[in-house]
């Protein structure tokens, strides 16, 4: 959801009106511009996934920092964020942490800090409640400047970036706060590791986690099977039906489920109503349009040809 383009304000306006948006998007904050008040160009998207949010920014060079008095209701919260355009830089705890592009930085934004980049910039950021993490701010601080040390440093990264690009469709599907839940396990899983705690404990914690959001990077591949999900994360075929499991998840049956929610989707899409079923089908991963065609029915009760022209 685009929350602010001040392209077209007055230049007097456009400094409150990326406070206000940062407030609304994120907590309250300070912004310091080093230009001219015309000069400032930025355009910033949020979305909510149950409690945790998603921001995007894109902008011209600034700083930002925390209110000269942090109201006390205000309820801490953790950003993990992947710069996706020049330098940005974070003070906190005394040291500072440099993302360059495609990068990733954690802070703690009720707790001094100066975020910042020169120039022009745009990053993405996970915001999540400390209560919903579940990790103390000394797990944070340690984590910070350990980042990239962590098995699951690309995972967590790949995973935001994907989020980015689906954020309007995500966002809008009924399970957006299981996705919103699922990417805060990825995200304490990242800290708890790079601030060491042994990645074998932390890799078998979110086996399951790490699972299915591999599985769901790579849903309509046909190929997608229990075998190269288990190669994928280096466990044996049985360790992975354990885990899954463990979570309440039956694998197989899971990838048909979100295939066809896919299918679904895209039958009541404008694009998708001039597709033929068969196309549909091969484009959320069903290699076979007949057996698609059986699943559909059993689980929405009624042909994907049906559907298509109801949704007309």
């Amino acid at each position: 959801m685009l929350l602010l383009d001040i392209a077209d304000l007055p230049a007097e306006d456009r400094v409150e009106a990326l406070r206000a948006a940062f407030d609304q998007a994120s907590v309250p904050c300070r912004i310091e511009h080093p230009g001219p008040d015309g000069a400032v160009c930025a355009r910033v998207h949020l979305w909510t996934f149950g409690r945790a949010t998603l921001v995007t920014s894109d902008s011209s060079g600034f700083r930002v920092r925390p209110p000269l008095h942090v109201h006390p209701e205000s309820p801490p919260v953790v950003a993990l964020a992947v710069q996706t355009r020049g330098i940005g830089q974070v003070g906190q705890f005394g040291a500072d942490q440099l993302g360059h592009s495609g990068e990733l930085t954690v802070s703690d934004l009720t707790a001094p800090y100066v975020f910042s980049w020169t120039g022009g910039g745009g990053s993405c950021a996970f915001q999540v409640p400390y209560d919903q993490l579940g990790l103390p701010a000394d797990v944070i601080q340690a984590a910070g400047p350990r980042l990239r040390g962590s098995p699951l440093y690309q995972l967590v990264r790949d995973h935001l970036l994907r989020l980015v690009g689906l954020a309007d469709v995500m966002a809008a599907d009924p399970g957006a706060a299981a996705l919103g839940t699922a990417t805060t396990e990825l995200v304490r899983a990242l800290l708890e590791s790079a601030a060491g705690r042994p990645a074998p404990e932390v890799r078998e914690h979110t086996l399951a986690t790490r699972v299915l959001a591999y599985a769901r990077q790579y849903l309509t591949d046909p190929g997608l099977t229990p075998e190269r999900i288990a190669r994928a994360h280096n466990v044996s075929v049985r360790q992975l039906y354990k885990a899954c499991a463990g979570a309440g998840v039956r694998l197989e049956q899971w990838v048909i489920e979100q295939r066809l929610e896919a299918a679904r989707a895209e039958l009541a899409a404008p694009s998708g109503r001039r597709r033929s079923i068969a196309a549909t089908a091969r484009a959320c991963g069903f290699a076979d349009p007949s057996h698609f065609a059986r699943r559909f029915r059993a689980a929405y009760g009624m042909t994907p040809r049906d559907w298509q022209r109801s949704a007309g």
